[in-house]
């Protein structure tokens, strides 16, 4: 039986990454992560990292790499992160979290990550953009 994928998104702006507080479900809420969800039949990784930052978060991505690596979660389940690009839209707490933070590099240590996510982060992490890349059109 293979494990069933969660897609997160390390998502890059100004140089900072984005972070999201879990409100749900009760053990995993006030902890930070990086923000996605479970691919759906017939999606791609790419399609489904889209359609869950939107749902999520309420702002239009365009995937970019796929970070090295894969980390377990619960039983049956599997973390890929991707990173990605803002393209349209302000991040807003939509879904399944309360809060969000842009972190620059030297701050990814502020807030208290999911243990399962950690060595996503840290992966992650090694993506930061060299400059503040801007949005198209800003």
């Amino acid at each position: 039986m293979t494990d069933r994928v969660v897609v997160a998104g390390a998502v890059f702006d100004e140089g900072r990454l984005l972070a999201a507080r879990r409100s749900a479900p009760p053990a995993l809420a006030g902890r930070w992560e990086l923000p996605g969800g479970k691919l759906e039949p017939g999606e791609t990784a790419q399609e489904a990292l889209v359609r869950e930052l939107r749902e999520e978060l309420g702002v239009e991505t365009e995937p970019l790499e796929r970070v090295p690596g894969e980390w377990p979660l619960a039983p049956g389940y599997v973390l890929q992160v991707w990173t990605a690009r803002l393209l349209e839209g302000e991040p807003r707490a939509l879904e399944d979290h309360d809060a969000l933070r842009w972190l620059g590099r030297h701050e990814l240590d502020s807030v208290d990550w999911l243990d399962q996510d950690r060595p996503a982060v840290a992966a992650a992490a090694r993506h930061f953009p060299a400059e503040k890349p801007s949005r198209p059109g800003a």
